[in-house]
Parts: structure tokens; C-alpha cells; sequence
């Protein structure tokens, strides 16, 4: 199978899962992974266009990663479907999830389950032109009053899709609420091929009650991964059946330093600098002092500045977490 049962895996995230973050999730146990979106019309029209989607693409050796694609045109999905699948990707993802107002605008996202005949033509050409199994990745519906998701998880195992990944939420919710995981129950009892859950999971032990309450074939983290490679690890030590092992200040502050490492050594200073700075308040959020950080951390020009930042952020921690010394008797 191409995925194991019981796996979890990191949800596409556009703008945090490039090649680097996809990485340290992998390190840290990640099963899977998902490329951002691309642009089937982008990808097919624009060479510039395309020139970002050999960045988007590129994978690193041991990482099982899909290629997430997005479109509401059933020719121009098609025929990116039958150019973009290589070897090195275990799966093509059609995204019919993202409710961003750029990406539904045009149609496309979790706009394609207003309209299941055309989504159904889309992934017929998907299916009949990708060298690679198929999956979906939906949300359940536009809005409450459209919630669609059991017809568009027939249509997808119907049309030939290998797995469906339910986030369990309307479009209209946005990111707001708590995600419905009886639906996800729901969809994994009507299909026979696997259905992946996404919602509201923001630790080991959430995916594993996930997995518990709703009978889901594997489970997806998105929100719940930024910052948080260590998900990943306390999923392989629940497998072992070993309890969490929480990152140290350390932890967190070095591991942010590889990461921002790495975003300059793949994008340039300029650019890794810049998309660093969601990152690293991702991985300080919740330490004492850390809101005071982000801003200096903001305003790095170099990496040498920010590294800078950082050791004497946890020096600082260190230092008022270290034990008082005795005092000597007079």
C-alpha cells in the first residue's frame, strides 16, 4: 500500500511545507508528507510559473512525499497530471479543500464542491492521465447548508481515487470551531478506500484518539505540525508505546536555528530570512519572553544576526532556569 495503516502524516500547507520543513518533519518521524499546491494552469502557462514548481517539487532522499495539485479545469488538471508525476512521489493529491478566498475565487479549493459534476470531470481526467495513485484531500461542504462530503467521497472512489482525506469542516468554518470527527467516522464507513482524518489534531495522542473514535485509515496534521516536528517523534514513541517527550527550550530554540539554516542554504538570505520569521514564532511560542523575541527576530538582516538572537534568547532562559548556588556559611 502506499501509505500504512495508522500513519500520520503532515498535511500540505502552502507557505510552510516547502522541501525544508517537510524535511525536519520527516527526521522527526513524519510517515508522509504533501507538497504545497501548484497551479495546474499556472504550472502549464507560465514559465516562471514553472520554474517555482521545480522548488515546490524538489523532495529530500528518505521522504515518502505526495504532490499536491489544484485546478477546476478538467484539461489543463489532466494534462499537469500527466507531467508532473514522477517516481520519487508516492501519490497526485487534488486539492478540493482550501478555502482561501484567492484560491476559491477562481473556482478552485473547497469552491469544486459547489459543483460535483465538474469536480467529477476533473478527477476522471486526473485519474486517466496520472501515473501515480490518486487522492483527494476535501473539506465537508461549503457552508452548513451544502455539506456534501458522503456524495463527493463517492464520486472520488468512483472516479478511481486511491484515499480521501476529510478535513473535517466546511468551508464556511473556515479554521473556526471544533472539527466535526463524526463525519470523518461517517466517510470511513460509507467508502471503501481509505479515508484519511484532518482536523483539530495537535498531538500524538490526538491523532491516536482519532484514529480510536472515528475508524479513520491514517491520520493527516496540518496547524497542529507548525513549530511542532516533535508531534512526529511522541507518534513513534506512542508506537512504542512510550509516553511524549516534550522539547527542552534547547530544543526548540536549536532546532529553530537548523531550520532557518536551511531556508537561507535552499532560498537565499533574503528570501529565508523572511519566511523564517512565521516559523520561528511557531517554535517560541509559549516560552517566557518570546513575544519580545519575535520582534528582534523580525527585524534579523543576516543569519549571523539571528543566530545571534537566538543563543542569547536561551542563554537567558538557561540562565534564570538554573538553580540558585547555595550560600557558603559565614
Amino acid at each position: 500500500m502506499w501509505v500504512e495503516k495508522g500513519s500520520l502524516l503532515l498535511a500540505p500547507m502552502a507557505g510552510v511545507t516547502d522541501k525544508v520543513y517537510r524535511e525536519i518533519c520527516t527526521r522527526f518521524g513524519a510517515d508522509g508528507t504533501v507538497t504545497e499546491m501548484v497551479s495546474a494552469k499556472g504550472y502549464l502557462l507560465t514559465p516562471r510559473e514553472r520554474e517555482e514548481v521545480v522548488q515546490l517539487r524538489e523532495t529530500s532522499p528518505g521522504e515518502r512525499c505526495a504532490l499536491q495539485i489544484f485546478g477546476s479545469d478538467a484539461d489543463f488538471m489532466g494534462r499537469a497530471a500527466e507531467r508532473l508525476c514522477e517516481d520519487r512521489f508516492f501519490a497526485l493529491d487534488v486539492n478540493m479543500g482550501c478555502p482561501a478566498p484567492k484560491i476559491v475565487s477562481g473556482g478552485d479549493g473547497s469552491a469544486m464542491l459547489r459543483d460535483l459534476p465538474n469536480a467529477e470531470r476533473v478527477l476522471r481526467a486526473v485519474v486517466r492521465n496520472a501515473a501515480l495513485p490518486v487522492t483527494v484531500k476535501m473539506r465537508m461542504g461549503w457552508d452548513e447548508a451544502s455539506v456534501n462530503y458522503l456524495d463527493a467521497g463517492k464520486m472520488a472512489q468512483d472516479c478511481g481515487a486511491a484515499a480521501v482525506t476529510l478535513h473535517a469542516r466546511t468551508r464556511s468554518e473556515m479554521y473556526s470551531g471544533r472539527a466535526h470527527w463524526e463525519a470523518i467516522a461517517e466517510l470511513s464507513a460509507r467508502l471503501s478506500i481509505p479515508v484519511i482524518g484532518n482536523g483539530d489534531v495537535e498531538s500524538a495522542q490526538d491523532a491516536q484518539e482519532m484514529l480510536r473514535q472515528t475508524g479513520c485509515y491514517a491520520v493527516m496534521v496540518g496547524r497542529g505540525a507548525m513549530g511542532n516536528p516533535w508531534i512526529f517523534r511522541d507518534w513513534q514513541r506512542a508506537r512504542q508505546g512510550l509516553p511524549p517527550a516534550a522539547p527542552s527550550p534547547r530544543e526548540r530554540i536549536e532546532t529553530a536555528h537548523a531550520h532557518a539554516r536551511a531556508l537561507v542554504a535552499h532560498k537565499g538570505e533574503y528570501i529565508g530570512l523572511r519566511e523564517m520569521r512565521k516559523h520561528a514564532a511557531w517554535y517560541l511560542k509559549g516560552l517566557r519572553g518570546s513575544a519580545q523575541v519575535r520582534v528582534r527576530v523580525n527585524l534579523a538582516q543576516s543569519l549571523g544576526e539571528l543566530a545571534d538572537i537566538l543563543q542569547a534568547y536561551l542563554a537567558d532562559l538557561e540562565r534564570e532556569e538554573a538553580p540558585a548556588a547555595p550560600h557558603s556559611p559565614e
